[in-house]
């Protein structure tokens, strides 16, 4: 499981374990997504990340957190 968004609001899931990925801006995000190993299943995004993955095709499920 990876975890995909701003530093204030993934940081924390590192604790459970998850591969965290801060990403401040949607360059960040994409990078942070294309670098993503056959071996995450799951990546869990913030809403800011999620829309600036909107366009991106393939990858693990996507789970977006609320607001």
């Amino acid at each position: 499981m990876a975890i995909i968004g701003e530093a204030v609001r993934v940081t924390g899931y590192g604790l459970a374990g998850a591969l965290v990925l801060p990403a401040e801006d949607p360059g960040e995000v994409r990078a942070a997504w294309r670098g993503l190993g056959p071996d995450v299943a799951v990546a869990i995004l913030t809403p800011r990340a999620a829309a600036a993955l909107a366009d991106a095709d393939g990858g693990p499920l996507r789970v977006v957190m609320p607001e």
